[in-house]
């Protein structure tokens, strides 16, 4: 009966106006460093894909506000998976202001695809966790690559860390924020797919990027990598 209660929607509802309240608190009270926004000032109205590792999930609010500048709409859409954890995160999302579509590698895949096609095709950035939504931890899949050469538009790995957090028991060491610490948001060097001759090429590279951008955002607050 637990368990019918949690999976409850007005639960599920009430559970996604909680977190929304959190995660807007943890942005405004957490003294922000940005790296490496400059370099994205000549893509300036270009569609992206940002790419970052699914236990950053929690602080992509944060990552979408500032990449936009605005908390009304981001021009930034999340790619979530069909389970109902993502769900769950669609919902968040959706009252933060951050646009979200639902599916992913194992379920859905052929569908999110299409649907992150059609959003790049409006003009809107792109928000992926390539080894989401079941791991490996930081293993990508390669979605990411193939949406990029598909749509011809440029990757930018982001890393996210914040001092004041706590690591949850899940595969992907989820990182669950929490307010007024420091905090650090990374942008590494936009990765252009032709700049690779394969997929499994140009995946490796935004691989490595992603793992660069978090580990220098960890260090940036005070954590190992």
């Amino acid at each position: 009966m637990f368990k019918r209660l949690l999976r409850h929607p007005r639960t599920l509802a009430l559970g996604a106006a909680l977190l929304a309240r959190h995660l807007r608190l943890v942005a405004a009270t957490t003294r922000w460093q940005v790296v490496g926004r400059e370099a994205l000032a000549p893509l300036a109205g270009r569609p992206l894909i940002g790419a970052f590792w699914h236990e950053q999930l929690a602080l992509a609010p944060s990552v979408a506000w500032n990449w936009s500048g605005r908390h009304d709409d981001t021009g930034f859409t999340v790619l979530v998976s069909q389970h109902r954890d993502g769900r769950l995160i669609g919902d968040v999302v959706a009252r933060l202001g951050i646009g979200a579509a639902h599916g992913s590698s194992r379920r859905g895949g052929v569908a999110v695809f299409r649907e992150a096609q059609r959003v790049i095709a409006e003009g809107r950035s792109v928000a992926i966790t390539p080894d989401g939504p079941r791991g490996p931890r930081r293993v990508a899949q390669p979605g990411v690559a193939r949406l990029a050469r598909l749509a011809s538009v440029m990757v930018v790995p982001v890393g996210v860390a914040v001092s004041r957090a706590r690591r949850l028991g899940s595969w992907d060491r989820l990182i669950f924020p929490l307010p007024f610490g420091r905090g650090a948001i990374v942008y590494g060097a936009a990765i252009d797919p032709a700049s690779a001759e394969t997929e499994e090429a140009l995946l490796a590279v935004i691989a490595a990027g992603m793992t660069e951008a978090a580990d220098d955002a960890a260090r940036r607050v005070g954590l190992a990598p």
